[in-house]
């Protein structure tokens, strides 16, 4: 794994939406996984400034997002559908017709879970999937105890997401307790994943990510098998890791020879 550690959330997110912005740039049909949370908030307010000023296009670019709650359809204002649409989809020139969202509605919704995995492997894959992190290290809503090769499914989320979920919903609002998620497995599928983490609550998850074991105690650490992953996060974030001065310097050699063979 990359590990990039900066000073706080502006420089995490400025660095986040640069990886993206390059790949669009690179490439303008690219296949984008995205994330909702409030930790891309700031990533996504970065690719609407770039396609404002002609930096990027998001015309010929198809998204597939991680996630959804089973029960809500995407006109719900708690939908991630409805999220991505207020976020970033209402002020990009992406034709919507090419952006996915597991179908929280949906009347079977196993047979949707199959579905996007095919809609997924039809559009090529993924280039780059963005991820957050939950305290507990989940990725997508792939709980621990989540099959660290598991694919697009329902999962029942934990007590502790529910409750860090919880300030979204209102007291007497539905506040669901399942969700359609990408796999584990389908999110290693992905030719570059980036996660993106900030603030002392999420060091914990950092370091069993890092340093930890490989296991699904804390899935997000399944990031180890990744051949392309890259950890951006902030100091606060990266503040329970065994040496973050090496780590530093292990990011910066690589700067150097990034630079030195024209990347």
């Amino acid at each position: 794994m990359q590990i990039v550690i900066l000073k706080n959330s502006a420089e995490v997110a400025e660095y986040g939406a640069n990886i993206f912005i390059k790949q669009l740039q690179n490439r303008a049909d690219s296949v984008l996984g995205l994330a909702t949370g409030s930790t891309p908030l700031a990533l996504y307010q970065g690719l609407i400034e770039a396609s404002k000023a002609n930096k990027i296009s998001f015309k010929d670019v198809t998204t597939f997002n991680l996630d959804e709650y089973l029960g809500l359809e995407g006109t719900h204002p708690q939908s991630y559908r409805y999220f991505m649409n207020e976020q970033l989809f209402d002020h990009i020139d992406i034709d919507k017709a090419n952006t996915f969202v597991p179908p929280g509605d949906a009347e079977n919704p196993i047979q949707a879970c199959d579905g996007y995995e095919a809609k997924i492997e039809a559009a090529g894959g993924i280039d780059i999937q963005l991820l957050g992190i939950g305290r507990n290290g989940h990725i997508g809503f792939n709980e621990p105890s989540s099959g660290l090769m598991s694919r697009t499914r329902v999962k029942t989320l934990t007590k502790a997401t529910i409750e860090d979920n919880a300030r979204f919903f209102g007291t007497d609002e539905y506040q669901p307790h399942l969700s359609i998620t990408m796999g584990i497995g389908t999110i290693l599928d992905a030719r570059k994943v980036v996660l993106l983490a900030t603030g002392e609550n999420k060091a914990d998850a950092i370091l069993a990510t890092v340093e930890g074991a490989l296991t699904a105690s804390c899935p997000a650490s399944a990031l180890q098998l990744h051949k392309n992953a890259v950890l951006v996060i902030d100091e606060a974030a990266a503040s329970k890791l065994s040496d973050c001065e090496f780590y530093k310097h292990i990011e910066s050699e690589n700067q150097k020879l990034m630079a030195r063979l024209g990347f």
